[in-house]
């Protein structure tokens, strides 16, 4: 059985995934078309999502932590603006 992760260990982690995504490298050949660059950041895209996509739900939390994920949320969308569509 999986260990559950608290919602605010969620919230951290999230963001280390957008922060990861924001530190990695953009190949010399192929630049931000690489389509190897592009899954990478997506995938990391990805596992921030689903880090805090249903912390809202939850009946535990708080207006602060609701608040969080959707910092979060629109922090996803604008590292993706400011990485894969500059």
């Amino acid at each position: 059985m999986s260990k559950l992760i608290p919602a605010a260990e969620r919230i951290v982690r999230a963001r280390a995934f957008i922060q990861q995504a924001r530190d990695l490298p953009v190949p010399e050949e192929g630049g931000r078309s690489d389509f190897s660059y592009i899954a990478q950041v997506r995938d990391l895209f990805r596992q921030a999502r689903d880090m805090v996509k249903f912390i809202s739900m939850t009946p535990s939390a708080t207006a602060e932590m609701k608040a969080d994920v959707k910092k979060i949320v629109q922090e996803i969308e604008q590292a993706n603006e400011e990485i894969l569509h500059k």
